[in-house]
């Protein structure tokens, strides 16, 4: 059962990222990878929002964590993406982009996710 979880909230975390990159993309052009800034900043903030939930509330069962955390998350976050899209942007000789890339997603994405854990706890 714990895998059908996974892969079920797998599916649905890549589709959604797939939608999200393609509407980056038509909206801000594949200058710059939006997309997966973007999914890791979101990614990381909603997974902070549902580790808050669960340190503070604890009601989930494990089913509920592995499809949303493990499976949707999972499938939704793309640091391997991420780690491409540097070296592509290092490639074409965008350093300073790489560079904005690499700062703003790493410091954004862990902001995110201490915003959402902070949203919790003032929630509770």
């Amino acid at each position: 059962m714990a895998y059908l979880l996974v892969f079920f909230g797998g599916g649905l975390g890549a589709a959604l990222r797939h939608a999200i990159n393609m509407a980056c993309a038509k909206a801000f052009g594949i200058g710059f990878p939006y997309g997966t800034f973007v999914i890791n900043i979101t990614g990381s903030t909603v997974m902070g929002l549902i580790a808050g939930y669960l340190a503070f509330k604890g009601t989930a069962s494990q089913h509920w964590r592995l499809f949303l955390m493990t499976g949707i998350l999972g499938g939704y976050t793309t640091f391997s993406a991420f780690s491409l899209d540097t070296a592509l942007l290092y490639e074409r000789g965008a350093l300073g982009l790489a560079a904005l890339y690499v700062l703003g997603s790493v410091v954004l994405s862990i902001a995110g996710l201490f915003a959402g854990l902070g949203l919790i706890r003032y929630l509770t």
